[in-house]
């Protein structure tokens, strides 16, 4: 019995190790699949990461024009349905100056109109930091009239997208008076649209609104023209012409009586071939002419006085 005893915990004891092998290698081999991932990903990591830095790309001096509108255009917006320009500019939030020259000179009103009857228009709106740029008291020195034509001239009577400036010939037709005294040249190269006033060179920045009616392109500088801005000639004054002097009465008084003196004839200008009767009787002629000098020098200083 005691050897049965001893066999059977010896067989058990056989039985229990093993089943705690078995357990051991049951738990241990899912655990060699996760060992094998993690030692995968740092190779397909090192294989992704770049063994040369990029070059940098160059900075052209002027960057091209941001199409985005600064304002979204409604969807489908038909023709007839008037746009306000003055709430696209305050929806923009950077041209209360110009939104106040549009009104203080009504063009803003002018410019409702020509939308309502389906015109097409393109605005350059220049940006409170180009107003600021200006010359202090520029726009205060401008008559009405001026502040007009110098709003008018930052308007073109037709819808141009930034694609189409190069379809354009110079100089481009404004809604000022006239293109020679207000000319306005645009030349485009690549992206990059130029305008030129002759006084004043700039760029299109940005698209603030685009339909098919109306565009709004932001600019950094204010467009002076040649007619309101040009350089004025400056003009030599002539010295002015002096006045004769008003003569004297003794001048006069002098003048008159050795005219009259002269005139007379004198003893020693007489002939010598002249009998002596003819002399005497030419002494006689000559002291009356004398006498008759006396009474008219009289009468020309009473006369005077008179006057």
């Amino acid at each position: 019995m005691m050897l049965m005893k001893q066999a059977l915990i010896y067989f058990s004891f056989l039985l229990l190790c093993f089943y705690d092998c078995d357990g051991a290698t049951l738990a241990h081999s899912p655990a060699q699949a996760p060992s094998k991932h993690v030692a995968e990903v740092p190779a397909k990591a090192q294989t992704l990461t770049p063994t040369k830095a990029p070059t940098a790309l160059p900075v052209s001096a002027v960057e091209p024009p941001s199409q985005v509108p600064l304002v979204q255009a409604p969807p489908h917006k038909a023709l007839f349905t008037p746009t306000d320009v003055t709430k696209i500019l305050e929806k923009a939030g950077i041209f209360s100056v110009f939104i106040r020259l549009l009104k203080s000179t009504s063009v803003s009103i002018q410019i409702e109109n020509q939308l309502n009857v389906s015109n097409t228009l393109t605005i350059f709106a220049p940006t409170n930091g180009a107003f600021a740029a200006l010359k202090p008291g520029t726009l205060n020195t401008l008559s009405t009239e001026d502040k007009v034509q110098l709003v008018q001239y930052h308007i073109l009577p037709s819808v141009v997208s930034l694609q189409n400036f190069q379809t354009l010939s110079n100089p481009v037709r404004t809604q000022a008076s006239n293109t020679n005294d207000y000319p306005l040249n645009v030349i485009v190269e690549g992206s990059i649209v130029n305008i030129s006033t002759g006084i004043v060179n700039t760029t299109i920045s940005g698209t603030v609104y685009e339909d098919n009616q109306l565009a709004i392109y932001k600019l950094d500088k204010v467009l002076l023209p040649l007619g309101i801005f040009a350089p004025k000639p400056k003009t030599k004054q002539l010295a002015p012409t002096p006045t004769p002097a008003k003569p004297s009465k003794s001048a006069n008084l002098s003048s008159s009586s050795s005219s009259t003196s002269s005139s007379l004839p004198s003893e020693e200008s007489l002939s010598p071939n002249v009998a002596e009767g003819d002399k005497s009787k030419a002494l006689a002629q000559t002291n009356n002419g004398v006498i008759h000098i006396g009474v008219v020098m009289v009468t020309l200083i009473s006369m005077w006085g008179y006057f």
